[in-house]
């Protein structure tokens, strides 16, 4: 059997000056390349993307992180929290985002119920997350009780996102969405267990509705990139759900969100624009008509 031999690659004249690309591929981000970026002091930018449309125009866009958050459960799916999304859910709007091929870095909640059972079960359903849904890293919710979930996750060569401070799959213990690690107590509790995460192999660490000040010391004590929402501005990075910049949903605007646009009301006039021209008898008109 002949040995199976490589095609040799061209190689450019000397002479020849290097051609410059004015659109050159950005590298595919890593996991390591957060931890880069905190050393480096550049900020990190994540936001949601539950659907392959979203995907690409945020992926174009030159976000850092894309992150299938369970939150689609309020954004996409109409629940009142993230509780009822299920694994199938997630795998589904995980393929969705996969398929667009995005160079962020792909990241997956583990909804509820399918991680605090048993390490065994955090490990199968991270595992199904990657080989079924397609994405690069896997983020759980919870501190010092979830450490054993995250160890073995780790163990098994699955990257981990910790998530710390407002944890939505625990809204009926905190009694609603409030601000937590006000008080010394608290603060001094949620920065251990930031660095008992980090120990456990967390790669990076959000931070949800937490004092700034409290963020931003737990930023400084941590190696691995904190990323916050509703948690100051001296967290190594950001994240807001896509769907709340663009303003989609012009009812919900907690403290912590700025719209960056207002896709709902263009949507709405969109629509009725639509909805007048084919009432009018204006659309379709002689060039939306095949001859």
């Amino acid at each position: 059997m002949s040995a199976r031999r490589s095609p040799r690659r061209p190689t450019a004249s000397p002479a020849a000056p290097a051609a410059s690309n004015p659109n050159p591929v950005r590298p595919k981000v890593t996991c390591a390349d957060l931890v880069t970026a905190k050393r480096a002091g550049k900020r990190i930018v994540m936001v949601t993307a539950y659907d392959h449309p979203f995907a690409r125009l945020a992926d174009a866009a030159g976000v850092d992180v894309l992150l299938v958050g369970d939150s689609l459960g309020m954004v996409v799916l109409g629940h009142d929290s993230t509780l009822p999304v299920t694994m199938a859910d997630m795998l589904h709007h995980a393929r969705a985002v996969a398929r667009a091929r995005p160079r962020a870095l792909v990241v997956a909640d583990l909804p509820f119920m399918s991680f605090q059972v048993s390490p065994s079960q955090a490990v199968r359903n991270a595992g199904r997350l990657l080989q079924q849904g397609g994405v690069e890293a896997v983020k759980l919710e919870g501190g010092t009780r979830v450490l054993p979930m995250i160890e073995a996750i780790v163990r098994a060569d699955i990257p981990v996102m910790g998530h710390l401070g407002l944890t939505p799959q625990s809204v009926h213990r905190f009694g609603g969405y409030r601000v937590q690690g006000r008080g010394p107590a608290a603060g001094k509790l949620l920065l251990q267990e930031a660095r008992a995460l980090e120990a456990a192999g967390c790669f990076a660490l959000v931070l949800e509705a937490i004092p700034a000040p409290l963020a931003a010391k737990s930023t400084a004590a941590l190696a691995i990139p904190t990323i916050g929402i509703g948690a100051g501005a001296d967290c190594d990075g950001q994240v807001l759900v896509l769907h709340d910049l663009l303003g989609v949903n012009a009812d919900f605007a907690p403290r912590f969100v700025r719209r960056f646009g207002e896709i709902g009301r263009q949507t709405r006039e969109a629509a009725a624009a639509f909805a007048a021209a084919v009432r009018s008898g204006a659309f379709p008109a002689n060039e939306h008509t095949y001859r």
